[in-house]
């Protein structure tokens, strides 16, 4: 059996990630081709609850930040990801590893050589195939959050200079780091979904093809 296929989405609070990650889950679904949707961190009952105490619980120092991310990572890549991928599943992450050098490496200022070395003993140097960056402008960002009427959590309220260091990290990241695309998340929700199956059709045809739409 072929190794499966790992995607990620990434991108600031507001930039429709977790709802492109349900619109591809389904697209899949529409089309019975196994695959598995989750979130990071979470996807696991521990990383849930590493969840919960980073998101709604009281102050958190970033280092301490940091580790608890890479905790539940661990565990998500062991637990979630690897049986998945071993499988021939498609699996669909909502964050991963960009998330922790654009939050925690730019946001919070913590080195991102250590950063990056701690990220990769946490995943074994699992890396995704693909990790599409939807990049929207932070006020749009902040706009989409608002109309949603979601209760901010801990990350959410850092204030705004910390999510305009996160905001331009993306856009840098997007361009150095290998195996990742950034696509213009701006428009409708169908259409941001249209341009990145005409991404992973370009990179996965036999998953993705193109007589499928």
């Amino acid at each position: 059996m072929e190794r499966g296929i790992f995607l990620v989405f990434e991108g600031v609070e507001g930039s429709g990630k977790s709802t492109q990650a349900a619109l591809l889950s389904r697209w899949l679904g529409e089309r019975g081709t196994p695959h598995h949707l989750c979130r990071e961190p979470g996807g696991t009952e521990a990383g849930e609850e590493i969840r919960r105490i980073v998101l709604e619980g009281g102050e958190v120092p970033p280092r301490a930040e940091l580790l608890l991310m890479l905790a539940a990572r661990a565990i998500f890549v062991e637990e979630v990801v690897r049986p998945r991928l071993e499988a021939g599943q498609v699996v669909i992450a909502d964050r991963y590893e960009l998330s922790t050098l654009a939050y925690q490496g730019y946001g919070r200022g913590l080195p991102l050589d250590e950063v990056r070395r701690l990220n990769a003993f946490a995943t074994g140097g699992l890396r995704p195939d693909l990790t599409i960056v939807l990049d929207v402008p932070f006020e749009l960002g902040e706009r989409r959050r608002a109309k949603a009427g979601r209760r901010s959590d801990r990350i959410e309220r850092a204030g705004r200079a910390f999510h305009e260091r996160v905001s331009e990290a993306y856009r840098l990241l997007a361009e150095t780091e290998p195996g990742v695309e950034r696509v213009d998340g701006t428009g409708t929700p169908e259409a941001v979904h249209e341009e990145i199956l005409r991404r992973l059709r370009a990179r996965f045809p036999e998953t993705f093809p193109s007589t499928a739409g």
